[in-house]
């Protein structure tokens, strides 16, 4: 069993439902859910939106590896209304979900890159991870993810 770590956020409808519905589907098609952080509020990071975000990162056991476990997160998306996935644009959306960190593994590959490059510039990734996880290193950087977040935040 393997230990993921997900950035899940939701800027569309009812976005407390959307991050419920996100988990539910998770919890039957990826593995089981360790623990969960509290809802973060944040404005949009990379484009203009009068909507806000609601997140939450959540840590889980699974079985899948690292590309299955992408393909099976993207269905879920668009299974919940996603309509596409951002590329180098960003927009508004029901439901998105990010792998932040898989065990301790880097992968470099051009549809998925672990650990997630941005997470360490975004409070809302941070501040929620480190609730849940304050210990966790960072594989590439060796730091804990509360050092990181503390850091941000200064």
């Amino acid at each position: 069993m393997s230990i993921v770590y997900f950035s899940l956020g939701s800027n569309l409808g009812d976005r407390e439902k959307n991050l419920n519905d996100a988990v539910m589907s998770l919890s039957m098609e990826v593995g089981s859910i360790i623990c969960q952080s509290g809802l973060f509020a944040s404005k949009p990071v990379g484009f203009e939106s009068e909507n806000d975000f609601l997140n939450i990162v959540l840590s889980m056991q699974t079985n899948l590896p690292p590309i299955e476990l992408l393909a099976k997160i993207q269905e879920i998306e668009i299974n919940l209304g996603r309509v596409s996935k951002s590329i180098n644009v960003y927009s508004d959306r029901m439901i998105d979900i990010d792998i932040l960190l898989y065990d301790n593994l880097m992968i470099e590959l051009p549809m998925l890159k672990i650990p997630h490059p941005l997470m360490t510039v975004r409070d809302f990734v941070m501040i929620t991870l480190a609730e849940i996880a304050p210990d966790l290193v960072h594989p590439t950087i060796g730091k804990t993810i509360s050092q990181l977040a503390d850091e941000l935040n200064s």
